[in-house]
């Protein structure tokens, strides 16, 4: 079964040359003009990844964006579309729990590679094992859940491959591309800083829980994960 895809823009224009692309790729596609439409095609039907204009009328794509994280629905990924380029507002976009962004205008090249990696992470749930566990954190896999202390946590796609791939290479160094690389994939245009802001996503989500340490910077050189005081 292909995996359904929901765009959401209030230009039709934008809609219609995006449902045409991924519709030549194989892909079940919705459509909604607002937050408020899309909210009800949510409610009524499964869908495995938006793409979200940052900019409509009423609700904007950000703040929709959070209001599904704030909700504990991160089972659906979201790429944000967005004519934004300055830094501060796409690192807002991810730490809010978008999975990417592609910025306007954009090639349906790259929206469709894009596309591709985060359905990737999306059903990539058991990458070396069914279960996997350091320190306080233990990774189930097979349910796609991250428990702490025994306790859920709710992680986007992307943070839980991060995090997996992460605590499954213990005390070993990774650069950035290779992080991208390995979790986000080599065919895909994403830059260097959004593997800043996904970890500095996860030390947020792990503070609470005194696990933040687990990440560490290497500066110069990358990030690790490490239980070691």
């Amino acid at each position: 079964m292909s995996a359904h895809l929901l765009i959401v823009d209030d230009e039709a224009a934008i809609r219609d040359m995006v449902r045409m692309a991924l519709e030549l790729e194989g892909f079940t596609v919705s459509d909604a003009h607002n937050a408020h439409q899309a909210a009800k095609i949510l409610e009524k039907q499964n869908v495995d990844l938006m793409l979200l204009d940052w900019m409509m009328p009423g609700i904007s794509g950000i703040d929709f964006a959070g209001r599904i994280r704030r909700e504990g629905n991160n089972q659906v990924g979201i790429i944000m579309l967005t004519a934004k380029d300055d830094e501060s507002d796409l690192i807002r976009g991810l730490d809010i729990g978008a999975d990417d962004y592609v910025k306007k205008p954009f090639s349906t090249k790259e929206l469709i590679s894009r596309v591709n990696a985060v359905l990737r992470r999306l059903s990539d749930k058991n990458v070396s094992g069914d279960v996997v566990a350091a320190g306080k954190i233990k990774i189930d896999s097979g349910q796609h859940r991250i428990l702490i202390d025994g306790v859920n946590v709710d992680f986007s796609p992307t943070e839980f491959k991060l995090l997996h791939f992460l605590l499954t290479h213990p005390d070993r160094v990774f650069a950035r591309d290779q992080l991208l690389d390995n979790v986000w994939g080599n065919q895909v245009y994403v830059e260097d800083r959004t593997v800043d802001v996904h970890i500095r996503r996860l030390r947020k989500v792990l503070e609470p829980h005194g696990c933040d340490g687990y990440i560490n910077t290497v500066r110069g050189v990358g990030y690790r994960f490490s239980i070691a005081a």
